[in-house]
């Protein structure tokens, strides 16, 4: 667990108003300061939480145990907790006397749930989608047991190491922003720590020889005085607990109920402090009622770092395969979903089992945890949320399974091929006649590559009208087969392009025309596997090209050379290679090492990890492709396909070696002659795109001390480097870090292997030890687009949809289901509305979030305002009633009030919600809109 560095900078924003009855988040007022004591803190979301293990001492069920038991002793006190995945496994342990106190707390404002997320999500390496996935899971489980007074009031954003615009924007339209930046992190002042895990002395306020209360209160006011400096208004706020304080709470409550008697006692000789129990919506309560103008920030809190040579900038990419699974795992989730609204709630309990996509829901959930996604966890961890998420998938392709058999027709057995990505798939290897059935999470038709791994040589492929559709059959890369080792021992793959309708799937029939030989490994195509491709004689200048774009390489070293756009008539020189950089260890300027969480080069030129690529160059009437092996360790595949107006490319690196005792933090870099004037541009969570620039903050005055890791960004989705005329655009499968370091370059950490530990909590090196434990390879796609600067977003915002939920395969052995093609829409969205969520909300009821997905002014046609009309929208159900909902989900748009604060640009007024037409639904650009539907289901599925 780390925790953040010191700053002063409180910032609030919105406060949702909480129903009536429940407690009043307001204090008293009084002159002078008025300390606000705020205890708790939630413990770490770890895989198995609530209870002791031998890694670490972490029980949040006896913190909770001890709690409630100590705010129902006296009514003055307060505690703030967050983080509802404890608090849920808790919940179901209790018996009715107890759920009934904790409901009286919570109605009573003692306990304020804070934040209402199922975890404290990152902020940095988080999606979008998957942060509003969890926070609605967490407040719909608040709702459900506390009523309206479980919904939180403020967010309570603490550990997170940044703060993201577009996170900041989510909890704006669902609670308010608390202040994430603490003086004393979210620590106690110094000596004022009565834990059963800190050293400090108790309050003893006797008239014997140990009496200290006296010099404690001392220190309590000192530590006031010295914080109040930097506060607007004489209300300041004081974190009393840390990392898993409160087992013992009476040892916490009891101290403090004397620290605020005898502080409070010094009014009488003039002291100006009062002091009392408090939480964050007390305290953003009285901030709103001081009536003073607050400074807007547009930009973000990245990159942090708490001293000049320690930039939080190394978890942007730290365990970059379970980025990579989360990521997969969050799209799977919305099929999962999709399906199970479509179909009904039979799809739960059908021909091949029960079906449940909460196991994954929460998984997911979990995922999103300021140390699980941003991979700063323990290596036991990460591997037991991985554990979680396949446990979910397991879950969830039952649930799928019973989805498609419902809508398709068909009780044939359904196989999902988890593994295509190293090209392992038994049913396709040894089947001669199989099915695929492709689904598309999407509100637009798609056509997508489907490649599987087969044992002949000539196979033939029918669409959903029983079309032949051209396929070919290419040999499996020697990368590949020594990557997947003896997981399986197709020589081949089969190549052809599907497509499916919007939020829907199409058939396509597969069969064997010749019988091959499936296991003589002599008919390997190209020798052994570990032969080095290489160029083709007689070519040149070797390049691949399809009617979109042309892409040359060097013939000399193999290296990507240009890229044309084609249809555009533009090109741009791009030359692309891996380096990477040696992970420092300390040195004379700090002994801060890179690791989990910070990155240090100790030099900030990269080292090429091959000055030349061995080369080989496909080309057939469905893929052209430059195969390029740098090392032992690090290959690439560069790929272009019929139809695709985007160069993939499929990197693979590692094991990364560190026999020399180095450890290395490998980067793709893109060097064009753009001149970008130090500027560059990355996502925010997937979705905002923000402009970045080389050694400088928008906020104030940067002196950079680390010229590397103080210019890393977090890249959700995208980054990219433009001119006035053209723009390159990198879209990433995974959250990874990125930079653009020198005028016309760009750059993005693909894997990390070191060897210290960086002393952020971790207490290990991020040395994975992947399958076989000799080092993880991480395999990955980068999709490159060039485009005029000016239509560039039409291309990257759709593109980064299809990357974050691609279309998923299906597979059946014979003929598959008896519909071919079935869409869960009656027409395609607009190009510029995405269907964000749609999943089941008990019987007969859906939840839909609808969003706009270009930003004001970045696409002369895709800014533009779009209007939707759900009534007639799905083909699965009819919608007979509509609500519109705040962005949570948990509670309707009507009943939501907010604080408004006055700013430098003026105060801004209530938004009255206006009266929904469920016809004609309007969003603006990056608009987000929620709705409960009631349904009635058309066919049996739903009966």
């Amino acid at each position: 667990m780390a925790v953040p560095g010191a700053a002063a900078l409180p910032l609030l924003l919105l406060l949702s108003g909480a129903a009536a009855g429940c407690g009043v988040p307001g204090v008293s007022g009084r002159p002078g300061v008025s300390g606000c004591p705020v205890p708790g803190r939630p413990g770490l979301t770890a895989p198995v939480p609530a209870v002791r293990n031998r890694e670490q001492h972490a029980g949040v069920q006896y913190i909770l145990d001890s709690v409630v038991a100590q705010l129902a002793a006296e009514p003055s006190r307060r505690f703030v907790y967050a983080e509802v995945a404890f608090l849920a496994r808790w919940w179901r342990q209790q018996g009715p006397a107890t759920r009934r106190l904790l409901r009286e707390l919570v109605q009573q404002g003692r306990l304020e749930l804070v934040g209402g997320g199922w975890c404290m999500n990152d902020e940095a390496a988080a999606h979008y989608g998957g942060a509003l996935q969890q926070l609605a899971l967490g407040r719909r489980f608040l709702r459900r047991l506390f009523g309206g007074c479980g919904a939180p009031r403020v967010a309570w954003q603490i550990d997170p190491f940044g703060h993201a615009r577009e996170l900041a924007a989510t909890f704006a339209q669902v609670t308010a922003l608390s202040p994430g930046i603490l003086p004393n992190v979210y620590d106690p002042p110094a000596g004022l720590c009565w834990d059963q895990l800190c050293t400090d002395p108790p309050v003893v306020d006797g008239d014997g020889p140990e009496r200290n209360v006296d010099a404690v209160v001392t220190s309590f006011l000192q530590a006031a005085a010295t914080q109040a400096r930097h506060y607007r208004t004489n209300h300041i706020l004081m974190t009393m607990g840390s990392d898993f304080h409160y087992e013992n709470a009476n040892l916490w409550f009891k101290n403090l109920d004397k620290l605020i008697a005898h502080t409070n006692a010094r009014q009488a000789n003039g002291s100006r402090v009062h002091a009392l129990y408090s939480t964050p919506s007390c305290y953003l309560w009285e901030l709103h009622r001081a009536n003073l103008t607050w400074p807007l920030k547009t930009d973000d809190f990245f990159p942090y770092s708490d001293g000049p040579h320690q930039f939080w900038t190394g978890y942007f990419s730290s365990r970059p395969a379970f980025k990579g699974y989360e990521r997969l795992s969050s799209g799977f989730l919305q099929i999962c979903s999709q399906l199970e609204a479509l179909a009904g709630p039979s799809a739960r309990d059908g021909p091949y089992g029960p079906g449940d996509s909460s196991v994954l829901r929460e998984a997911v959930a979990v995922a999103q945890h300021h140390d699980a996604v941003a991979g700063t966890e323990r290596q036991h961890v990460a591997d037991d949320y991985a554990r979680q998420l396949a446990k979910g998938w397991d879950s969830c392709q039952v649930l799928v399974a019973n989805a498609l058999s419902l809508l398709g027709g068909t009780k044939d057995p359904l196989v999902f091929c988890n593994a295509l990505n190293i090209s392992v798939c038994p049913l396709s290897e040894t089947t001669p006649h199989f099915t695929v059935i492709l689904y598309n999470p999407l509100a637009w038709g798609v056509t997508w590559p489907v490649r599987l791994p087969v044992g002949a040589t000539s196979y033939s492929v029918t669409d959903p009208q029983g079309q032949p559709v051209a396929s070919q059959v290419i040999p499996v890369s020697g990368v590949t087969r020594r990557l997947r080792g003896g997981a399986g021992r197709a020589p081949w793959e089969l190549l052809f392009q599907a497509w499916a309708p919007p939020l829907g799937f199409s058939t396509f029939e597969v069969k064997q025309l010749s019988p091959g030989t499936l296991w003589d490994t002599s008919r390997w195509p190209s020798g052994t596997p570990w032969d080095p491709p290489r160029w083709p004689s007689g070519d040149p200048e070797p390049q691949i090209e399809n009617e979109h774009l042309r892409v040359r390489f060097d013939p000399v070293t193999g290296h990507l050379l240009e890229i044309q756009n084609l249809a555009k008539g533009i090109s741009l020189p791009v030359f692309q290679s891996f380096y990477w950089y040696n992970a420092s260890a300390g040195d004379g300027l700090s002994p801060q090492a890179s690791g989990a969480y910070i990155f240090r080069p100790n030099a900030s030129a990269p080292i090429p990890v091959a000055k030349r690529a061995a080369t080989h160059l496909l080309k057939t009437a469905l893929v052209q492709e430059v195969q390029q092996n740098f090392s032992a360790w690090c290959s690439q595949v560069l790929r272009l396909r019929p139809g695709q107006p985007y160069l993939e490319l499929e990197w693979t690196v590692g094991p990364i070696p560190v026999a020399d005792g180095l450890g290395k933090e490998v980067i793709s870099r893109f060097e064009t002659p753009l001149r970008t004037a130090g500027r560059f541009f990355t996502d925010s969570n997937g979705r905002q795109v923000l402009e970045r620039r080389r050694d400088y903050r928008p906020t104030w005055n940067l002196s950079q001390s680390e010229p590397v890791a103080g210019n890393y960004y977090p890249v959700n989705t995208r980054i990219f480097i433009k001119d006035e005329k053209l723009q390159l655009t990198v879209l990433t499968d995974r959250s990874q870090g990125g930079s653009s370091l020198l005028d016309g370059s760009l750059e993005l950490m693909v894997h990390r292997r070191l060897l210290n530990d960086d002393n952020r909590g971790l207490r290990e090196p991020l040395d994975e030890p992947g399958a076989d434990g000799r080092g993880l390879v991480v395999r990955g796609r980068h999709l490159v687009l060039l485009d005029t600067a000016a239509a560039a977003a039409e291309q990257h915002r759709p593109r980064a949809q299809e990357t974050v939920t691609p279309p998923a395969l299906v597979l059946a052995p014979g003929t598959g289901p008896h519909l071919r093609q079935v869409s869960g829409l009656r027409r395609a969205l607009p190009p510029n509305v995405h269907l964000l969520t749609l999943e089941p909300r008990g019987a007969g009821a859906v939840l839909l979030r609808l969003e706009h997905l270009f930003q004001v002014g970045e696409s002369h046609n895709g800014s533009r305002a779009a209007s939707v009309d759900l009534t007639t929208l799905f083909s699965a159900f009819t919608i007979t009633s509509v609500q519109e909902m705040a962005l949570g989900g948990d509670i309707p748009l009507h009943s939501v009030s907010r604080l408004l604060w006055n700013t430098p640009t003026g105060t801004p007024k209530a938004r009255p919600v206006a009266r929904l037409d469920p016809r004609r639904v309007r969003l603006e650009p990056m608009e987000i809109r929620t709705f409960l539907a009631s349904v009635r289901y058309r066919g049996p599925g739903g009966s």
